[in-house]
């Protein structure tokens, strides 16, 4: 007959990686899925959209380049005073900075994007329309002539200064 011997306890089992993969995947799929990415960085001027009662949004947005115009928020002010401001990207600029921030953006798309891209500005509603025509002659100048006012749908008011 033969003899049946005990195993000796060899200790704990080694821990299984064949679902770490799965796991790795399962992961990166939820990050990719949750993470919502930022259209700019931080906004340095404060911009209260004025309103409009015809609204069109922009069907696609990641074909929109956007000039912010407005006063400096509180935490600029001492550096730049109260008078209104352009931002660019994360940067202020002045009117001689819009041309080369248009090609730079127009020179990021695919060539069958570039006549569909559309310059935004999205101006403080007490900005005068000095500082917006001088950003309009700046985009003529570079042929980017598909430009939108950004606004928030509600009922129109005019201030007259």
């Amino acid at each position: 007959m033969a003899k049946f011997s005990k195993k000796k306890d060899s200790g704990t089992p080694a821990i299984s990686t064949a679902s770490l993969p799965d796991i790795v995947f399962m992961l990166l799929f939820f990050f990719m899925v949750a993470t919502v990415m930022r259209e700019n960085g931080e906004r340095k001027v404060s911009v209260k959209m004025p309103s409009a009662d015809q609204v069109k949004k922009i069907e696609k947005k990641g074909l929109a380049s956007y000039i912010y115009v407005g006063t400096p928020i509180k935490k600029y002010q001492s550096k730049y005073g109260k008078e209104p401001r352009i931002q660019l990207d994360d940067a202020f600029a002045s009117v001689s900075d819009i041309g080369p921030f248009v090609l730079k953006e127009k020179a990021a798309k695919r060539e069958e994007e570039k006549p569909l891209m559309i310059t935004s500005i999205k101006a403080d509603a007490d900005v005068g329309m000095g500082i917006i025509t001088d950003i309009k002659e700046e985009l003529r100048k570079v042929n980017a002539l598909k430009v939108n006012y950004s606004t928030k749908k509600g009922e129109v008011t005019v201030n007259f200064k």
